[in-house]
């Protein structure tokens, strides 16, 4: 087993507020928001840490995006088994998962419809925060600023509701769609994280739009290789 990384007090919480940012949202937070949640001074001083502990090899840093840090897997299984927390998986023979990978969706019918399989994937439940139901293969660019990019596998948990703010996996009409998720008066917006795509609006009496699950992590396609 990887032992855990030696961290700062100031590193352990930006690991800690990253790691919470996805679990709540499903994506990381920027450097501002970090900036802001501990008091730094500028976005800068943020960078700095990141860049600190993606050395240690802790995080690994995506350029292009405000949201470029992702969690390596060996480093989640490091810390979930270091701590006693009721998402630990202390058995080597609990730790794997046995998720399907979702490919194209046919229109009005299921997403976990054996058609739509194109095959399965055993993956260690470590690399998650909440347990995933599925894997679906991200198409196109338009959450690249929460680095989700075109190839990535986003681990999809299955909802019929979400929060404002969180990413989700929506089916609307035709279309099964990865955006943020965003409740309102005048109905939902499906909210991109890349200024090239314009939001989607959802009214309320809509009825080919359905929720179909939340992001809950984010693996790149080679690391089931």
């Amino acid at each position: 087993m990887q032992e855990t990384p030696k961290l700062t007090d100031r590193q352990q919480q930006i690991l800690d507020l990253v790691r919470s940012a996805i679990e709540r949202t499903g994506a990381p937070p920027t450097r501002a928001e970090i900036a802001n949640e501990l008091g730094f001074r500028s976005a800068n001083a943020a960078e700095e840490h990141l860049q600190a502990l993606a050395r240690k090899g802790v995080i690994e840093l995506v350029g292009g995006t405000s949201r470029g840090i992702r969690l390596k897997s060996d480093t989640l299984r490091a810390l979930n088994l270091s701590r006693n927390k009721q998402f630990s998986l202390p058995l080597p023979g609990m730790a794997q998962l046995s998720l399907p990978l979702v490919g194209r969706v046919a229109a009005g019918s299921p997403i976990l419809a054996q058609e739509h399989v194109d095959q399965t994937f055993m993956v260690e439940a470590s690399m998650f925060p909440r347990r995933p139901d599925y894997l679906l293969k991200v198409r196109g660019m338009s959450m690249r600023d929460a680095g989700i990019m075109d190839g990535d596998l986003l681990a999809v948990q299955k909802a019929k509701d979400a929060k404002n703010g969180q990413i989700v996996v929506a089916r609307l009409g035709d279309e099964v769609t990865v955006k943020r998720f965003k409740r309102g008066r005048n109905g939902i917006e499906l909210i991109p994280e890349n200024p090239d795509f314009e939001t989607i609006h959802v009214p309320p009496d809509t009825v080919d739009f359905e929720l179909e699950g939340l992001a809950v992590g984010l693996i790149r396609n080679n690391m089931l290789m």
